[in-house]
């Protein structure tokens, strides 16, 4: 009795050490993460433990739009400096998101459950992108247009649209800032960020980075709020705002766009995706595992474009099947700060839920289960990774974008059969295939109806190139060249010398 009562205070005090552990394993920077400045806040959860990390404070209608005002009144004095100035300040802030890399990656890994290799690539990623429009702010060229009459002189000026409301994710609580800050800051915009309400601290974080680095703390400001249907409404209705950048779901964007009719508003949407992967006959299928696994996989399946759907040639199905189970099985599960980790937990219980709805009505349909196909043991929100074998078009995880860490695989017969199934739905963002035949390849890649198509890759996102959908997937476009453009208004001015 006295050593079963010594065992049990043994474990009790393990279990307390391995609590105090689990809860001091990550810590905000006061610096970067000062506390709520009021007394009106919500908690933030880390979505491995579901412990808080924090609190971050509540901003209300009136606030919003006292920081719309504001940005508004210092937009202009931002537009006036020269675009050599704004481009040395977005050099100086890429530099203090690389030096700040660790504990930036630390802190995505602790809001939103992504493995720490991965939050780290992310914080490259999103940092690829101020360095990039730290340099197109150099190349925001007009033009002269020959006049038809000799005493006139045509111009065409790029100018920017004024503020730019932004709103962003949690699933890439780094790089989608960003991604809309950094061209809107170089193009001489206002930005007002409205970031995911699980993931309020990156955003912080990257504003007060910014602030170090030069930019004025008017010209670049954050709204936190657990209510983001309101907040969402002034974005898109206030007249101090000229623009509005959104990723999130489909349904949310057509509702921003309605609202932002209002007062007819410029407007960037990524939006929800039903990216197929296609392997064709001639594929390599060990070239396609790897890449399935990077693209569907990552981030635990939460990103819009992880694929959803794998359409393979019969021929060369039961080997990519069987290859592709060997390596979802050997997945890791767990914490993203535990060393090891290749896949975290879902974002919330809701997003469990959804998985389990998905993968339960596959299989009560007939498709078979490989491996997964349950909740993992690492806690409430892990899934286990999945992959199902004869999904059809017809069952709603075809339909849906799953969100989650599971693979659904079906065959097809043609060429013909791959293009008309890929392209048979009414998202239109990123499509994946793997082939050698460059007659396949130029064919195929052609006749997808996505604003991307990734040949032989798994991953396609870069900087330099436009990011972005057709159909019901968005408007507009993010990175490259193109995406600076989306934060200018062409002005044409013309001069009579006569």
């Amino acid at each position: 009795e006295k050593c079963a009562s010594g065992c049990v205070m043994r474990l009790l005090s393990v279990l307390r050490a391995a609590a105090s552990v689990r809860t001091q394993r990550f810590q905000l920077d006061p610096r970067l993460n000062p506390g709520p400045a009021t007394a009106a806040h919500f908690s933030v959860h880390d979505p491995a433990t579901q412990e808080e990390i924090g609190q971050a404070e509540e901003m209300d209608l009136r606030k919003c739009r006292q920081v719309l005002a504001t940005a508004a009144k210092h937009q202009p004095s931002w537009a006036a400096r020269t675009a050599k100035d704004r481009a040395s300040v977005l050099r100086e802030w890429n530099k203090l998101i690389l030096a700040n890399a660790d504990y930036l990656a630390r802190l995505i890994s602790s809001e939103c459950g992504k493995p720490l290799k991965e939050a780290l690539t992310e914080v490259n990623y999103g940092a690829s992108f101020v360095a990039f429009f730290a340099e197109e702010a150099l190349r925001v060229y007009g033009d002269v247009i020959p006049a038809a009459n000799l005493n006139q002189r045509i111009e065409v000026l790029k100018q920017p649209v004024g503020v730019a409301a932004c709103i962003t994710p949690w699933n890439f609580p780094l790089a989608m800032v960003t991604r809309k800050a950094a061209p809107g800051l170089a193009a001489g915009c206002s930005v007002v960020l409205k970031p995911a309400e699980a993931t309020p601290f990156t955003a912080q974080a990257l504003v007060k980075l910014a602030m170090e680095a030069g930019v004025p703390p008017q010209v670049f400001s954050l709204v936190t709020s657990t209510n983001p249907k309101v907040i969402g409404q002034e974005f898109a209705t206030s007249e101090h705002v000229h623009k509005i950048s959104f990723t999130g779901s489909t349904a949310v964007g057509k509702q921003l766009l309605q609202w932002g009719a209002s007062t007819v508003k410029r407007a960037s949407m990524e939006l929800g995706g039903n990216a197929p992967f296609i392997v064709f006959e001639d594929a390599d299928i060990d070239a396609a595992v790897r890449g399935a696994m990077a693209s569907k996989f990552r981030n635990a399946g939460q990103t819009c474009v992880c694929a959803n759907r794998f359409l393979v040639h019969e021929k060369r199905f039961a080997e990519f099947a069987e290859k592709l189970t060997t390596a979802v099985s050997a997945l890791k599960v767990g914490h993203g700060l535990d060393e090891g980790t290749e896949v975290g937990p879902l974002i919330n219980e809701q997003a469990v839920k959804k998985v389990q709805r998905l993968v339960d009505g596959a299989k009560k349909d007939g498709a078979e289960c490989t491996t997964g196909g349950t909740a993992h043991s690492a806690g409430r929100f892990f899934y286990s990774p999945t992959v199902l074998l004869n999904t059809q078009p017809a069952m709603e995880i075809e339909k849906e974008e799953i969100f989650g860490p599971v693979a659904c695989l079906s065959t097809f017969h043609s060429e013909e059969e791959a293009i008309q199934r890929a392209n048979n739905t009414r998202a239109g963002l990123l499509a994946y295939f793997y082939a050698r035949d460059i007659g396949v390849i130029n064919r195929v890649g052609e006749a997808l109806q996505y604003g991307m198509v990734s040949i032989n890759s798994g991953i396609a996102s870069t900087e330099v190139a436009p990011f972005g959908g057709v159909k019901e997937s968005g408007l507009g476009r993010e990175g490259s060249k193109y995406g600076i453009a989306e934060y200018l208004n062409l002005k044409y001015v013309l001069t009579d010398y006569s």
